[in-house]
């Protein structure tokens, strides 16, 4: 994190300082896709695996949900992204609003009801951070000054301030904010890949040792078993669908900052190979937390 931080405000420095034109990942639609991944948050990576290891399957709506809607559902993300331009959309509020006859009372409700899901959702994300980097610090001040929660929240405000709400026209591109964040999601998923890799191979031996390891525990297998499709399951699967389109987070980066639709075709196939590559390595990672 300590290395990290400095390097996201480099990178966004870079994407605001330089001209469009001389970026070239900032005309193409990788890093569209890459922002789209802000989605995969550092509690993602503690409420996915926690549940595996207390639930089995039920953390699999959580990427399943986005994986369906880029891959069957794209051409309302393509009317979407069509009426936004058209329109100058810059929120989730700004986008419902207009098509219930422009209603400013809607509009403040929409809003309210995001801020009201957003805090908490941080509150999560600010624990999570937290959690991680006193892990790996292994340090533990009482000093008010010295709290790692205090420091992280910190530096997120710095950040937002300088790279994202310091422009007044809320619909321009935040090239430097774009960029941070779509070389944030490159580095979540070698560090998530790189961590499966290790526990498959180097702890349980390979894929067919983790097979026939889960075989062997009847415990495991019962946990992951085939027969998880509930209500529950199909219910979480929808939130997670309506997440990825009405988190003002995934509004704001797949609409208000897409360049060109045809970014969408190639994040079609990319974003859900993102997501899987994720989900692949979540049981493995999972089983050697629970200590087997």
């Amino acid at each position: 994190m300590v290395t990290v931080l400095p390097l996201l405000f480099f990178i966004a420095w870079l994407g605001d300082r330089k001209p469009v034109r001389s970026i070239a990942i900032l005309n193409g639609p990788w890093l569209y896709s890459l922002t789209l991944a802000v989605y995969c948050t550092s509690w993602t990576f503690f409420g996915a695996v926690g549940q595996a290891v207390n639930n089995g399957w039920d953390f699999l709506p959580i990427y399943l949900g986005p994986a369906l809607i880029f891959i069957v559902a794209s051409p309302l993300l393509f009317k979407i992204i069509a009426i936004s331009k058209q329109q100058g959309i810059t929120s989730i509020a700004h986008f419902i609003a207009p098509r219930h006859g422009k209603s400013q009372p809607l509009a403040m409700l929409v809003t309210l009801v995001a801020i009201a899901g957003v805090v908490p959702y941080i509150t999560l994300q600010l624990k999570a951070v937290t959690m991680a980097f006193d892990s790996l610090s292994q340090q533990h001040s009482e000093a008010w000054f010295a709290d790692t929660a205090l420091i992280v929240a910190l530096l997120m405000a710095v950040f937002s301030v300088l790279f994202g709400t310091r422009r007044i026209d809320a619909s321009e591109h935040q090239n430097g904010l774009m960029l941070a964040i779509g070389f944030e999601s490159l580095i979540k998923l070698f560090a998530f890949v790189a961590i499966g890799v290790f526990v498959i191979w180097k702890v349980f031996g390979g894929i067919t040792q983790l097979y026939e390891f889960t075989e062997s525990h009847p415990e495991v297998s019962s946990r992951f078993a085939t027969d998880f499709f509930d209500q529950g399951f199909f219910t979480q699967t929808l939130l997670a669908m309506m997440a990825i389109i009405c988190l003002p987070r995934q509004f704001h980066t797949g609409v208000v900052e897409n360049r060109r639709s045809s970014d969408l075709s190639t994040a079609r196939w990319l974003f859900p190979l993102y997501l899987a590559l994720f989900t692949v390595f979540v049981v493995p990672i999972a089983l050697e937390v629970n200590g087997y």
